[in-house]
């Protein structure tokens, strides 16, 4: 299944930033350097992005400059919050996980009560896919095993959880750097997740 893309210049026009503007949040590590994705097309090589992931990142970009500096901004962008250890007390209060999906991750997770970031990824995943209605129990169990699994290399790259679904039957895929994938005809793909995002949205909690 292919990310719909954007091209740079439609980028341009369509949010009225200028070409300075852009590589400048980019070497402010604003705009990830992955989602710069080079094509050739008929007459050159041309840049694209992930369209629902830039357009958003954008949006928040001049939502947030006029308070904040490109730094701060930086900051609050920035997957880097390795350090993180909350206990089931501040989960909830931070509204990271609801008291019913978190009794659920406890049930299947026995490593105390005490969360460091791999943690509070797995349990805030599972938070926002149950409360949806996305996926189910078992569905739940499913991700939560992948990531716990591959926990060491999620730290270090850009990932993605993806669910399928096809006659009744579920799979959990961990992608990784992947601009696209495709699935067997008559799969039906649930839920997708990059794992940054979850990191943005946890980090506003915190904030």
């Amino acid at each position: 299944m292919s990310e719909e893309l954007i091209s740079k210049k439609d980028l341009l026009e369509l949010t009225g930033i200028s070409y300075g503007q852009l590589y400048r949040w980019k070497r402010k590590d604003l705009i990830p350097e992955e989602w710069f994705v080079r094509k050739s097309t008929f007459t050159e090589q041309e840049t694209f992005f992930p369209k629902e992931k830039i357009l958003d990142r954008i949006s928040k970009i001049q939502e947030m400059k006029e308070n904040l500096s490109l730094d701060e901004l930086a900051e609050m962008f920035s997957p880097n919050i390795s350090d993180l250890n909350l206990n089931i007390d501040e989960l909830i209060k931070r509204n990271i996980v609801s008291e019913t999906v978190l009794q659920f991750y406890l049930e299947n997770d026995l490593r105390g009560s005490q969360f460091d970031l791999s943690r509070v990824v797995e349990v805030y995943i599972l938070e926002k896919l149950l409360q949806s209605g996305d996926i189910n129990l078992e569905e739940g169990k499913m991700i939560f095993h992948v990531l716990k699994d591959n926990e060491e290399v999620i730290k270090q790259k850009s990932c993605e959880i993806v669910m399928t679904r096809k006659l009744g039957v579920s799979s959990c895929l961990l992608l990784i750097n992947a601009e696209d994938f495709h699935v067997e005809k008559g799969t039906k793909v649930i839920a997708r997740v990059p794992l940054l995002q979850l990191l943005e949205e946890i980090k506003t909690k915190l904030g």
